[in-house]
């Protein structure tokens, strides 16, 4: 009988470390609702000694999570596994998982510690997460470099002690397949009490073998594989959730195991992600790009058309790629507007959030002729970015271009209960109007990302604006969409602003990864 794989996400943990990436507490939450949805066994929530911006956040997961286990990382630290246990002290099923570098390298240069040390704190920080909870995971950092022998002593040490899960980090992507797998099958073997902890794997993206190291180990036993969406993660990333889970459930006859992941929410999941941490998806990314099932060749186009399974592998609708075109306009009434927008995800905490995305949707369907599901998603990204605190509101933009002479902007914005009108000159329509919003806000930000992408085609199709601002440390991502690029730049600007002045953002952690 096939063995269930589980599915480890550690998106709102590591995946925040990629520079730039960092999340509010409210997007934590969005994001947790969404890999709930996708039916992940466990969500690492953030790492609760980091701040205590990632407390809360870790605490506001646990309490609006209730099918998947929400976990928290934490050093060998008393301090730390403290802490973890009571930011998921509200959680109805919590873990946490503590960690400790085994490699030579990482023991004498950064620890100073001996491996006797070492193998005393594991074990002390195990017991005393036992104390939280029954559901602990321990693992040794920088694994593909820790001497086997040694590797051995602690993971048997620290099974005594109650951990249930062992979870081998490749922490700097440096492990090859075959080597990796046959690392996962020799401390299976050789641990004399292996049988009583799942195997788990989380694999770094540096060489570009993530996925294949992951799968590498599943085949060699491990029964858990922690991956982020899109790949997201500290430099290269990590193993890319969508292509782990859709590579055991395609090649059933290879791997014998499978997972719970509900297929049909990938594609919601990683537009979501990609909205909020305002890092575009390739769009020859495996999975979830624009062209993953795009057929150009005429030779593959006709063997399509013949039998879907010449050159697909898979179906785009297995993963919630999907070609149906909304059929509401602007005629559509609200419970029809709910209907479909709960067909696609969405959840709505009350009527008044509802009514504000159906007006959005009013507006929107006064300005396009066809309404996409993809373009309901983009009003769903744009309103969960906002808050009732925001402090600047857009009122109204001018902006002249033409050939021959510099570009200018006149904008009205609305600063608390305030009404002023700034103007400015630069290289392009998007330039004078960012310059002209900030003569009024003066943020005193640098502008360190401006990223546009097509929500669907066409020329009326809505543009979806990601800027990022930093000050001092601080970073926040603004997001806008329109299908006015310049309108939808102002608003993306104003979004982050509306971040930073209500202290919605956090230092990027850049903590220890495991």
């Amino acid at each position: 009988m096939s063995e269930k794989l589980i599915i480890f996400d550690t998106t709102l943990r590591d995946g925040e470390q990629s520079p730039g990436a960092s999340m509010t507490r409210e997007e934590k939450v969005r994001i947790a609702r969404a890999l709930e949805r996708l039916k992940v066994d466990i969500i690492e929530a953030g790492f609760p000694a980091a701040s205590q911006g990632d407390f809360e956040s870790v605490q506001a997961v646990a309490k609006a999570i209730s099918d998947s286990t929400v976990c928290g990382l934490a050093r060998a630290l008393d301090k730390d596994i403290d802490c973890a246990g009571a930011a998921l002290a509200g959680a109805r099923n919590s873990r946490i998982h503590t960690f400790i570098a085994t490699s030579p390298i990482h023991m004498q240069r950064k620890l100073n510690m001996s491996p006797e040390q070492v193998i005393e704190y594991a074990v002390r920080a195990v017991k005393r997460a036992r104390q939280f909870t029954d559901n602990v995971e321990f693992s040794p950092e920088d694994a593909g470099r820790s001497e086997e022998d040694f590797l051995c002593r602690i993971l048997e040490a620290v099974i005594d002690a109650g951990a249930g899960t062992l979870n081998i980090p490749d922490t700097v992507g440096y492990a090859m397949p075959e080597q990796f797998g046959l690392l996962i099958a020799k401390l299976r073997q050789r641990i004399p009490n292996s049988d009583k902890a799942i195997f788990s794997v989380h694999c770094h993206n540096d060489l570009g073998l993530a996925v294949a190291n992951s799968l590498a180990a599943v085949s060699n036993g491990a029964r858990q594989v922690e991956c982020t969406i899109n790949g997201l993660g500290e430099r290269a990333g990590n193993a890319a959730l969508e292509e782990v889970v859709m590579a055991v459930k395609t090649r059933k006859d290879f791997f014998s195991c499978h997972t719970e992941v509900d297929t049909r929410e990938i594609v919601a999941c990683s537009k979501l992600v990609s909205s909020i941490t305002g890092f575009p998806v390739q769009p020859n990314k495996a999975i979830v790009g624009a062209n993953a099932f795009a057929h150009e060749s005429g030779i593959h186009q006709d063997g399509v058309l013949k039998s879907r399974e010449t050159y697909e592998i898979m179906s785009a609708e297995e993963v919630g790629w999907s070609a149906n075109r909304m059929v509401l306009g602007k005629h559509s009434g609200r419970n029809a507007f709910r209907t479909r927008m709960q067909e696609l995800g969405a959840g709505f905490a009350s009527e008044e959030e509802l009514n504000a995305v159906f007006f959005r949707f009013k507006q929107l369907a006064d300005k396009k002729h066809e309404i996409f599901d993809e373009d309901l998603q983009a009003l769903l990204n744009e309103a969960g970015g906002e808050s009732d605190d925001e402090r600047v509101k857009l009122v109204a933009l001018k902006v002249c271009s033409e050939t021959g002479e510099i570009p200018c902007a006149s904008v009205t914005l609305k600063v608390d209960a305030d009404e002023l009108t700034g103007a400015a000159s630069g290289g392009g329509a998007v330039d004078a109007s960012l310059k002209a919003i900030e003569s009024l806000v003066n943020t005193g930000t640098s502008l360190t990302l401006y990223s546009v992408n097509n929500i669907t085609s066409g020329t009326d199709a809505q543009g979806e604006v990601t800027v990022r601002l930093e000050k001092g440390g601080r970073i926040v991502n603004g997001l806008g969409s329109d299908t006015d690029i310049v309108i939808a730049s102002a608003k993306a600007y104003i979004n982050a602003v509306n971040k930073l002045l209500s202290g919605k953002d956090r230092t990027h952690p850049q903590v220890g990864e495991v």
